[in-house]
């Protein structure tokens, strides 16, 4: 397995993402997910200075998405 695979994987089997493990597991940019965050689409939690996103809220945000026609 390489590198890259090797890390998504430890990523994918987190609780809670930080915004970076986020943005690499979405796939989004980080302006796309600040406007998610502002417009109430993506719930985060602080502890302290650390964002954190739930994982069962990511792929809330995920499934909530519109499908494609």
């Amino acid at each position: 397995m390489n590198s890259v695979m090797s890390k998504m994987n430890k990523v994918e089997d987190r609780a809670a993402f930080t915004v970076g493990e986020f943005l690499e597991w979405s796939r989004i940019s980080r302006s796309k997910f600040y406007g998610e965050v502002g417009a109430k689409r993506i719930c985060v939690r602080k502890l302290g200075k650390r964002t954190l996103i739930l994982r069962t809220d990511a792929e809330a945000w995920l499934h909530a998405l519109p499908a494609s026609e």
